[in-house]
C-alpha cells in the first residue's frame, strides 16, 4: 500500500508512504488515495480527513519514470484533486517535508493545510520544460496572482512562512501544535454544518474545473510528450543541466 489508512475520534487519516520515489503521484499512489477519499466520503464516523506523509517529502510531483503515456494521467490527477475538492467533509494537509510541482496541486485542493518549518515548495515545472498546468484547477483561484507568476515562472524554492502569505498554505506551524485546535473545531461541527459550508467556499474552483480540466489536461499531455521536456525530465533524472540552461 502507498497510502495508509488511519482512523480515530472521527478524524481519518491517510498518509502518503511511498518513500523509494518521494511520493510522487505515480498511477498507484493517484488510484489508491483518490479510493482512500472515497471510502472516507461515505464512512459516517469519518468528519475530517487528515493527509499527511512519511519521510521528507510531501509530495515530488508527477512519478517521471511514468511519464509521456498520454492525457489519462494528467487526467487522473485531475480527477483526484477534483476528489479532494468536492469531497463533503474538510480535508487537512499537515506538511513537514518538501512539496513540489504536483505536490502543491494536492496541498491546494486541500480545505486546510499547515506546514513546519520542515517544509519547502517550489514550482518546478517551468525548469523541466512543462508548465503546472492541471494543478492550476485548485491553485490559481487562490493563490496571489503575482506570487503565482514569480514561482511559476523562476521555480525559487520558499518556506512556509512565504506559502501562508501567498495562500497555498493556511498556517505556517508546527503541525504537532496548531492540529489540535484545528481538529477539534471540525469535530464539534455537523456533518451537515460542514458539508454545506464546504460547498460554499469551493462552488468557484469546481467551476474552474468544469470550464478547464480538458484543454489542462491535454495541454499537460502535449508538454510532457515534447523533445524539449523529455530533455528537461532526463537532465533531472541524470543530475545535470539540461541543455538550454546557462
Amino acid at each position: 500500500m502507498l497510502v495508509r489508512r488511519s482512523s480515530a475520534d472521527g478524524i481519518t487519516g491517510l498518509t502518503l508512504d511511498s518513500p523509494h520515489n518521494r511520493n510522487a503521484l505515480s498511477a498507484r499512489l493517484v488510484a489508491e488515495l483518490h479510493d482512500a477519499l472515497t471510502a472516507a466520503a461515505a464512512d459516517p464516523a469519518t468528519r475530517a480527513v487528515l493527509l499527511t506523509h512519511t519521510g521528507g517529502t510531501f509530495c515530488s510531483g508527477a512519478d517521471l519514470t511514468e511519464a509521456g503515456t498520454g492525457a489519462e494521467g494528467p487526467l487522473g490527477l485531475a480527477r483526484l484533486l477534483r476528489a479532494v475538492v468536492e469531497l463533503p467533509k474538510p480535508v487537512v494537509a499537515a506538511v513537514n517535508g518538501h512539496v513540489r510541482a504536483g505536490g502543491l496541486g494536492l496541498l491546494g485542493a486541500c480545505d486546510i493545510a499547515v506546514a513546519g518549518a520542515g517544509a519547502s515548495f517550489a514550482f518546478t515545472e517551468a525548469r523541466l520544460g512543462l508548465a503546472p498546468a492541471v494543478i492550476s484547477l485548485p491553485l490559481l483561484p487562490r493563490l496571489d496572482p503575482r506570487a503565482a507568476a514569480r514561482y511559476y515562472l523562476t521555480g525559487e524554492r520558499f518556506d512556509a512562512t512565504e506559502a501562508a502569505r501567498i495562500g497555498l498554505i493556511t498556517v505556517a506551524g508546527e503541525p504537532e501544535a496548531v492540529l489540535g485546535p484545528l481538529l477539534d473545531g471540525l469535530r464539534r461541527a455537523s456533518p451537515q454544518g460542514l458539508a454545506e459550508s464546504k460547498r460554499l467556499l469551493t462552488a468557484g474552483v469546481l467551476r474552474v474545473f468544469d470550464r478547464d480540466t480538458q484543454d489542462l489536461a491535454d495541454r499537460s499531455a502535449r508538454l510532457f510528450a515534447s523533445e524539449e521536456a523529455r530533455e528537461g525530465m532526463t537532465a533531472f533524472l541524470e543530475r545535470r543541466d539540461p541543455a538550454w540552461a546557462r
